[in-house]
């Protein structure tokens, strides 16, 4: 059965949507009927990319890249996006600083928490106030954060510990957002488990087979995963959902009590 396009007038931003979770779920807003503004910290070239993906599902989109990190950067933002259409139903804080790959993954503890700190935690709660408020005027909205399933359980590893602060705010900060925006605007989180992006992929075997045992469904998720649940929250079917972390991670299994191994 062919699924309906339950967000068609609305206007969708996903932030971090150049690629992996951030453009599954921006094309999946867009099957739904939203138009999407895809936002990047620096790589246009893969944001387009995504707005490519997004337009050829029949809606509009729009690309604006900037950098999280720095303050500017978050009313730049929300001026582009909020102008682009008269105004945004849906604000989905997915950017992330990626720490694990790449340049950052070789920095210090205090350096790599303090990159977390300015784009997981700071930009996500920056935004989310400023969108909020002009939301409630509006009436209407709704913001969807994204958080780790590993922040409420704890996890042995100084990777693990990054994160747990990073995401653990994050998903602290989403139920006390709910009730101030509440009624008209509803916020939640999604807290992701075992999803193969990027570190995934190349990962060790150790974490390939840790990935599989300690999900109930023996498997790693997929940014599909993600964005199907990602679109049903923000979805009218999800009206009398607000103020909650729910995890997406295949129903966790505690495996093993070692933390992390090369």
């Amino acid at each position: 059965m062919p699924q309906t396009r339950e967000l068609a007038n609305s206007i969708a931003v996903v932030t971090g949507s150049s690629r992996g979770i951030g453009r599954q779920i921006a094309v999946e807003l867009a099957s739904a009927g939203a138009s999407v503004v895809v936002h990047a910290g620096q790589d246009a070239r893969a944001a387009a990319e995504t707005s490519r993906q997004v337009q050829a599902e029949g809606v509009q989109s729009l690309v604006v890249v900037a950098d999280l990190a720095h303050l500017p950067a978050h009313e730049a933002l929300i001026e582009q996006a909020w102008n682009w259409q008269g105004g945004v139903d849906i604000w989905v804080n997915n950017a992330g600083a990626d720490v694990l790959t790449g340049e950052h993954r070789r920095q210090t503890f205090e350096e790599r928490l303090d990159r977390l700190w300015r784009v997981d935690v700071r930009a996500a709660i920056r935004l989310s106030r400023q969108v909020g408020a002009k939301m409630v005027e509006r009436g209407s909205g709704v913001i969807l954060n994204i958080g780790w399933d590993g922040a409420e359980r704890g996890m042995a590893g100084e990777t693990a510990e990054l994160f747990a602060a990073a995401k653990g705010a994050v998903m602290a900060f989403t139920r006390s957002l709910a009730q101030s925006l509440a009624p008209p605007v509803r916020v939640n989180c999604l807290a992701l488990g075992w999803i193969k992006t990027a570190w995934g992929e190349s990962t060790s075997e150790y974490w390939q087979q840790r990935a599989r045992r300690e999900s109930l469904v023996g498997r790693w998720g997929e940014p599909s995963d993600v964005a199907q649940a990602a679109r049903f929250l923000v979805s009218p079917a999800a009206a009398f959902i607000t103020g909650q972390v729910i995890p997406v991670n295949g129903g966790f299994r505690n495996s093993t009590g070692q933390g992390e191994r090369r």
